[in-house]
């Protein structure tokens, strides 16, 4: 708890002249893992948003929050759950919702297209719906989540770039969900000041 203290007193003593960086991104989702078992398909509709505070030239601290909705419909059949069984169609949702705080190294500052790392740790909310007919089955859990990340940047002019990014965001096990991993393929726009 010390580091962590010390890690935002840093960010808040960090010169006035220090660059306040903003990202919005589009992002694509590719659930791995128990939520990958439980929808198979990828998620369309997601967004991030990163800001990063510069304590030097090549390190970036801030936070993450961002949301991915992972959809799947399933033909009539029979499912069991638990000790249940019911038959017909099935509609599954499931929301990841990681709010992280982050740090990003990177590795080419002056350059037009600067490559960078990253790494986010925080929580993570699920919510899990299972829709059968008129019936819905629903779980949800704050996990423990960490997330490396790699990207590159784009620089157009010194207050805009482009970004693309890969994040895997690991929510450990919490209540009476497993594990939610998922792989995240974000396209932004980057605003510095």
């Amino acid at each position: 708890m010390k580091k962590l203290f010390f890690i935002l007193f840093i960010v808040a003593s960090a010169p006035a002249i220090a660059q306040n960086v903003t990202s919005l991104q589009y992002s694509m989702g590719f659930g791995t893992g128990d939520l990958g078992d439980f929808i198979d398909k990828p998620s369309f509709r997601g967004f991030t948003i990163d800001y990063r505070r510069m304590v030097q030239p090549n390190v970036g601290v801030g936070f993450d929050a961002g949301w991915n909705v992972f959809y799947s419909e399933k033909s009539y059949d029979t499912y069991t759950m638990e000790n249940l069984s019911i038959g017909g169609k099935q509609w599954r949702y499931n929301n990841q919702v990681p709010v992280l705080f982050a740090a990003d190294y990177y590795l080419s500052p002056d350059e037009a297209i600067n490559p960078f790392v990253g790494f986010g740790i925080g929580t993570m909310y699920s919510k899990r719906n299972t829709d059968m007919g008129q019936y819905t089955l629903e779980e949800d859990a704050w996990h423990f989540a960490i997330r490396p990340e790699i990207g590159i940047l784009y620089e157009v002019n010194p207050d805009f770039s482009f970004s693309v990014t890969g994040k895997y965001y690991m929510g450990f096990e919490a209540g009476d969900l497993d594990a939610q991993n998922y792989f995240a393929l974000n396209f932004g726009f980057v605003f510095t000041k």
